[in-house]
């Protein structure tokens, strides 16, 4: 961790930047790789973790932005199978201006452009961006990742580090590459659902779908909420989707070998950590408050859950 501190940031530059989201989508979601080859960040980071942008010029104070920290959503090995280029995925941030505190104007709602996602996503290639890191050492697959089988939560661009985990669990380092000698293909059972509002909001669904369609052990799973489903059925959450179809999940969630990945928007563990002990399946994963033990899930409220429900060493959680 911290390989380069956001005091002191290091040049990388940037070698694609290219849309991830499938056809029209509302939302605009870039898949963006920086070449941070000659930097002490050059095969320093895993997947799972996220490294540092500081964004050029100063705040409303006049002081230097402040770094902000974006998932990795390469393998460990890089994009191109060298450790020298990672990559990440970049929504750009645009809202109407809503007041922060007291002082804030009610009647401003001017549009909000966010100074360092519009940053990242305006870069083009071989263009520079100052980096730091890595960060994180909680959100990564284990040493031995054959000892276990997966389960991964996301929504939005927390499916960033999971694209990463499925490069490195199913596809591996390109030919011909120093990593790929070592390099095998995992023999566990990993489950990705994957939760935007639309069907255009999916990101990497080509990647996924093609390798689930290569990997009888990888199961894509999206589920969307603002649209009906193909059975005619009404939109739903991840959480949703997990319970309706709980067949399908059940023996995995009651091995003793599987691990919880869950990120995305802040939040989205309420409806998952609750179905997990509506369904009687949080044992090994959830570490619940002696408050609410014994009482029943469905009368947990939000608050609770955020507070007195927290997740074991086998469910790692990553929102923001």
């Amino acid at each position: 961790m911290h390989a380069v501190l956001p005091t002191a940031p290091v040049t990388g530059r940037v070698a694609e930047s290219t849309l991830c989201t499938k056809g029209k989508s509302a939302s605009y979601v870039r898949h963006v790789s920086v070449d941070v080859s000659g930097t002490p960040l050059e095969g320093k980071w895993l997947a799972g973790q996220s490294f540092g942008v500081v964004p050029p010029g100063t705040d409303a104070n006049g002081k230097p932005h402040k770094v902000r920290l974006y998932s990795i959503a390469s393998p460990s090995y890089g994009e191109d199978g060298h450790g020298k280029v990672l990559a990440t995925t970049c929504k750009r941030l645009l809202a109407e201006r809503e007041p922060q505190s007291e002082k804030d104007d009610p009647s401003d709602h001017r549009l909000f452009a966010g100074v360092c996602s519009n940053h990242v996503c305006d870069l083009r290639a071989g263009d520079p961006i100052a980096v730091a890191g890595p960060n994180g050492k909680r959100f990564l697959l284990p040493s031995d990742r054959d000892a276990h089988d997966y389960l991964f939560l996301a929504t939005g661009t927390g499916v960033a580090p999971f694209r990463g985990f499925v490069h490195e669990l199913f596809v591996g380092p390109p030919e011909g590459t120093p990593a790929r000698a070592a390099w095998k293909p995992t023999r566990s059972k990993v489950h990705l659902v994957m939760g935007t509002p639309y069907t255009s909001d999916l990101l990497y669904d080509g990647f996924f779908r093609q390798v689930a369609k290569d990997h009888p052990d990888f199961g894509y799973h999206p589920v969307i909420s603002r649209e009906l489903r193909p059975d005619g059925g009404k939109g739903e959450y991840v959480h949703h989707y997990v319970d309706r179809t709980l067949p399908q999940f059940e023996g995995l969630l009651r091995s003793d070998r599987t691990l919880i990945y869950v990120c995305g928007l802040a939040g989205m563990q309420v409806g998952i950590f609750q179905t997990l002990a509506q369904r009687g399946l949080h044992a090994g994963y959830l570490d619940i408050h002696a408050e609410l033990a014994g009482t029943d899930p469905k009368s947990w409220t939000t608050e609770q859950i955020k507070r007195r429900v927290h997740g074991t060493r086998r469910c790692m959680l990553e929102v923001y």
